[in-house]
């Protein structure tokens, strides 16, 4: 894959590899995922649209996505990057603890979206603060588990690194009264976990 070589020397391979997890993503959205400052996320993104991997969208909610050609391409570099850390066997086993507490998850955002009121499901409008605190708290259970999870892949491979921190920070905001932050941001809780699930379908070559 000698074309893809050049983008990335920096930051590039953590870029094309945001933009496949995360799917179309802005300049900023991009910056954040990947830890970047914006300006080197943006240079790794004309990098890799030069040399065919990603391509821009116009529009007033313009978006950075992966080419046929860009998705081929990070299927290989993370393949070769596991193989070359010999991390196949740590990141299968902490996929598979990942999926015990997966449903877990799921479950909780459905609590934090919906709760019974007089005996029916209604959607929840954040005005009970005493539900809200009781399904955070469970949240911050979940969330300790979790971390056990991130530190295995990052042991075994360092860019995973960056989910416990993006985890953790947005359950601190939303904590802090950003509720939006549990399940209805771009950058929350339930949006980072799906792009670590799908990071660990991608990593292990798992179809969905």
């Amino acid at each position: 894959m000698t074309r893809a070589e050049p983008p990335l020397v920096e930051g590039g391979l953590v870029v094309l590899h945001a933009l496949r997890c995360g799917g179309h993503a802005g300049v900023a959205r991009v910056a954040a995922t990947t830890g970047l400052d914006a300006s080197d996320a943006e240079s790794a993104l004309i990098d890799l649209a030069v040399a065919g991997l990603v391509t821009y969208q116009a529009g007033p909610f313009g978006a950075w996505g992966l080419t046929d050609a860009g998705r081929a391409a990070d299927a290989e570099l993370i393949s070769d990057e596991l193989a070359r850390a010999g991390a196949r066997a740590a990141v299968t086993a902490a996929y598979e603890r990942f999926l015990v507490l997966n449903p877990e998850l799921l479950d909780l955002c459905t609590a934090w979206q919906l709760r019974s009121v007089d005996g029916a499901l209604t959607v929840n409008d954040h005005g009970d603060a005493a539900y809200d605190a009781r399904v955070l708290g469970r949240f911050a259970d979940l969330d300790r588990r979790a971390a056990a999870v991130c530190a295995e892949l990052a042991a075994a491979l360092p860019r995973f690194g960056r989910y416990r921190a993006r985890l953790g920070g947005a359950l601190d905001r939303a904590a802090a009264g950003e509720l939006t932050y549990v399940a209805d941001h771009t950058a929350s809780y339930h949006t980072v976990w799906a792009e670590l699930h799908e990071d660990l379908l991608a990593t292990l070559g798992i179809p969905r």
